[in-house]
């Protein structure tokens, strides 16, 4: 959306330095600002203030910033007392220019899937926005806000949060009017308390929704079926019992799900272009949206089978050894991790193959810990997958301490032709060290 300064500084409260231009968008990255976008200078691990100047000289309309420097005070600056308050009113105010058709969603797992999957759904027939990546806090939603075309007809955003509270004030920036809860599973359980705890969190989005509104809940989970009774809002259901079901599940050997999908708009044969099993769950959800949105069947089915996987979601690389790496590292949880393995066990090794996993520690897991580690193994075993774990002992197979003594062991694997590995682990785990080494080693 493009914004006058003036529009920006009133909604801000700021000051403005330097000539007035117009403003398309918000930036923290000075080194992928793009012309006329408004970058924004964050406290964070690294000031933002640092990145001002470089921002400005690589094309940035001005800058959102707390001091003035030398090295930036030509401009075009917006002065305020608070960076991270004011892009929030930033968000405010791009919202007030959207209409009625802004779709939250969160979950414990399979927010970004689903938002993504949405977005491609709803762009069939729509002029669609969606959160970047998983832009899903109180930075990242007003960047998706401000970012969002001027003729944008429905907004997808994908909503986190870290405990009581989050979800609710990322609410009142967006107002959504559609609510989609993908699951709750004992996901963060460190920080956000048990199932029940993180139930009444994600449900704050289902009470952020008028009357009006449509909530899209998973039927298959009794503490998400269960927030219908905090809404006076539409409820669509999806999942086994669910008002949009799945049958005839199937997966080709590049785990890509085909299926039918039942709802009372029809049913329509789709084939997902997002790999696991798992992933028929959030394409259901995005379906009951879509439909419920006005797309068609046949939309809906194109919409599905276009989306591709984020990065470091379910990627299938074919190694020069004929091995094929699953890299699923972008994040992990005991569900998530569960639902790898059982992909990587559905993967077709032949005679000879054998199955492999690389497994990093599932993070903020609290008094869990130890036995949702082990929970994990369990499955492994069931499976009957070779796992190594780097940087932790929690799963009671062989384990090393880095990813460059777990690259040597996969080196005496001697990855071949049918054998499958996985690799997955939680952010801290920063395992896609590993997956890019593998592929690095092909070239």
């Amino acid at each position: 959306m493009q914004f006058s300064i003036s529009e920006l500084v009133e909604a801000t409260g700021g000051r403005t330095l330097g000539e007035s231009s117009v403003i398309d968008g918000l930036a923290i990255d000075s080194r992928l600002v793009h012309r006329g976008q408004l970058f924004v200078a964050l406290q964070g691990d690294r000031d933002g203030h640092d990145f001002v100047a470089s921002a400005l000289n690589a094309g940035a309309g001005a800058a959102l910033v707390e001091r003035v420097e030398d090295s930036f005070a030509d401009g075009p600056l917006i002065v305020v007392e608070n960076v991270s308050v004011a892009v929030e009113q930033l968000g405010r105010l791009a919202r007030s220019r959207l209409g009625d058709q802004v779709i939250g969603v969160t979950g414990s797992l399979g927010k970004t899937t689903t938002k993504d999957l949405l977005a491609s759904v709803l762009s069939q027939r729509f002029v669609t926005a969606a959160s970047e990546k998983s832009f899903n806090n109180e930075i990242g939603v007003p960047i998706t806000l401000m970012g969002a075309p001027d003729d944008t007809e429905v907004a997808v955003i994908e909503m986190g949060a870290r405990g009581a509270g989050h979800i609710a004030y990322l609410c009142s920036i967006a107002a959504p009017t559609i609510g989609v809860v993908t699951t709750v599973e004992a996901v963060h359980t460190e920080v956000m308390g048990g199932v029940d705890a993180i139930a009444r969190v994600k449900g704050e989005l289902i009470e952020a929704l008028p009357a009006t509104g449509l909530a899209v809940l998973n039927s298959d989970v009794g503490v998400v079926a269960d927030l219908a009774k905090r809404t006076d809002a539409k409820v669509i259901t999806f999942g086994r019992t669910g008002d949009i079901r799945a049958r005839d599940v199937s997966l080709d050997d590049d785990l890509v799900p085909s299926f039918v999908m039942v709802s009372p708009w029809g049913e329509v044969s789709v084939r997902l272009g997002v790999r696991g099993a798992h992933n028929v769950m959030n394409a259901l959800a995005a379906g009951a949206v879509g439909l419920a949105l006005g797309v068609s069947l046949d939309e809906l089915a194109h919409g599905l089978q276009s989306s591709a996987n984020s990065p470091w979601r379910m990627d299938l690389i074919r190694l020069e050894s004929e091995a094929r790496l699953l890299n699923d590292c972008y994040n992990a949880s005991p569900a998530s991790t569960t639902a790898a393995l059982r992909a990587l066990g559905s993967m077709d090794v032949g005679a000879t193959g054998r199955r492999f996993a690389v497994l990093g520690v599932m993070a903020e897991l609290g008094d869990r810990t130890e036995v949702e580690h082990r929970n994990v193994a369990a499955v492994a075993n069931d499976i009957g997958v070779e796992v190594l774990a780097v940087g932790t002992d929690l799963y009671g197979f062989e384990s090393v301490d880095d990813v460059d003594a777990a690259l040597d062991v996969i080196k005496g694997w001697g990855l071949r032709n049918n054998d499958a590995l996985l690799v997955k682990g939680s952010r801290v785990a920063g395992l896609e060290k590993i997956a890019e080494a593998l592929q690095s080693a092909d070239k």
